[in-house]
């Protein structure tokens, strides 16, 4: 069994995420702002745990990471709000590596999006450029880490019917951004958390032919 915190769990992937999750038998925890979403928790078989990331200090972050075997940051802004953006999407996501640091959590799975890097290509005057920013930040702060970190980058998000099979961009076989059902992002997050061979990996992915596991199993081979 492994103990799983999900922050920003109250998001349309980490419920999902945490179903999937508890139901394998890991014992998950979703961290969340307001008290009111607890029986959406609760109802994935997950554990509520109330905390404001964007405004918690360091002592307090680690305190609610420590005993956890593994981190899964799903949280976000939400845009509409550059300040907020970069408040949470940046600066929350990497005080929440030094505290899984802190806490003695080694493995660490970031959910960003397919595109984010230094050369993501938005414009300053797009509402998108803060998020851009503040994404492409995070991922690259958490590898400078020493933790035992994957960051994952769907591409634009759908609430199609579950597939359950991705495309993954490589250097070998390149693909452009296309989408990714939100249940799809799930499925990679809990296959992610139980696949060894994506520590140290950037995995960015449409849907596609490849079941996850496989195309997972692979990740640091293409």
């Amino acid at each position: 069994m492994t103990k799983v915190a999900i922050i920003g769990g109250h998001g349309k992937i980490a419920l999902k995420a945490a179903r999937l999750l508890s139901a394998r038998g890991d014992a998950v925890t979703s961290i969340i702002r307001n008290p009111d979403h607890s029986a959406d928790i609760e109802a994935t078989g997950a554990a509520p745990l109330v905390l404001d990331v964007e405004n918690a200090g360091p002592a307090e972050l680690a305190d609610a990471l420590r005993g956890f075997d593994a981190v899964v940051w799903s949280a976000g802004a939400g845009g509409g709000n550059p300040a907020r953006t970069y408040a949470v999407d940046r600066d929350a996501a990497i005080a929440s590596f030094a505290a899984a640091t802190t806490a003695g959590v080694r493995r660490y799975v970031m959910v960003s999006y397919f595109g984010a890097g230094p050369d993501h290509g938005v414009p300053e005057d797009n509402s998108f450029y803060p998020y851009a920013q503040a994404k492409s930040a995070a991922d690259a702060a958490l590898e400078q880490t020493d933790l035992d970190w994957t960051i994952l980058r769907p591409s634009r998000l759908s609430d199609e019917p579950d597939a359950g099979s991705i495309a993954v961009n490589t250097a070998a076989h390149p693909i452009d951004k296309g989408s990714v059902r939100r249940s799809t992002v799930a499925e990679v997050i809990a296959a992610t958390l139980a696949t060894p061979a994506t520590v140290g990996a950037i995995v960015e992915f449409n849907d596609g032919p490849t079941p996850v596991a496989d195309a997972l199993a692979s990740s640091r081979s293409n």
